[in-house]
């Protein structure tokens, strides 16, 4: 007669078969997945030129973000669509500037500064700066639970504003992507004057904003 294998036996080989596999995928996804998040972020983060004569603007946006470009009437929406929920977004506007300005006026900065505690909103964060020799200001703040970063760009030509939102996509990714776009806009026109007020430093592309 044939000698039968252990049922104890063939279970314990089954036991280190399971053990071995679910050893070796949590040590194969704890090598992969750092790796693989670290190029989802790259991706995400590189710039792709954009440039729109109409609206007097050039600029660089996140990959992650550029993937489709919607014109409307005074502006452009450039966006990457999902299925299931909103996907993040960046809405460019240009009006005229009648009063040839190169600076906001104090009033207009004083008002957009106190915003946050004037109306309660929520996570809301105020910067004065420059970008690529203009006089700007940018705005962090939580609308219907999604955070928003608002830039708006003056020359003596034009006022251009810039709504990013990562919409439902993760935040603080999408985030750092909307602040690394934003601070490279560079709008059309005469340059402007250096800023009456000494020590306002120029923006630096790429400055996180995730945790604001």
């Amino acid at each position: 007669m044939k000698k039968r294998i252990p049922t104890q036996l063939i279970v314990g080989l089954g036991i280190l078969l399971v053990v071995g596999g679910i050893i070796g995928g949590e040590s194969l996804l704890v090598k992969w997945y750092p790796q693989h998040q670290a190029e989802v972020v790259k991706e995400t983060l590189a710039l792709k030129p954009f440039n729109n004569d109409g609206l007097g603007v050039e600029m660089q946006v996140a990959a992650g973000i550029d993937e489709k470009v919607e014109p409307f009437t005074g502006g452009v929406r450039i966006f990457s669509p999902r299925f299931w929920s909103t996907g993040p977004s960046i809405t460019i506007t240009s009006q005229p500037n009648p009063d040839g300005s190169a600076e906001f006026t104090p009033q207009q900065t004083a008002i957009w500064e106190t915003d946050g505690v004037q109306h309660n909103l929520q996570r809301y964060q105020f910067e004065e700066t420059r970008i690529n020799g203009r006089d700007a200001v940018l705005i962090w703040q939580s609308l219907h639970r999604t955070m928003q970063l608002t830039a708006r760009v003056i020359s003596p030509d034009r006022i251009i504003e810039v709504q990013c939102t990562p919409g439902s996509a993760e935040e603080v990714l999408y985030m750092q992507a909307c602040d690394e776009s934003v601070r490279t806009i560079k709008v059309a026109g005469p340059p402007s004057p250096e800023p009456a007020t000494p020590g306002l430093d120029e923006a630096k592309p790429g400055r996180p904003s995730a945790q604001r």
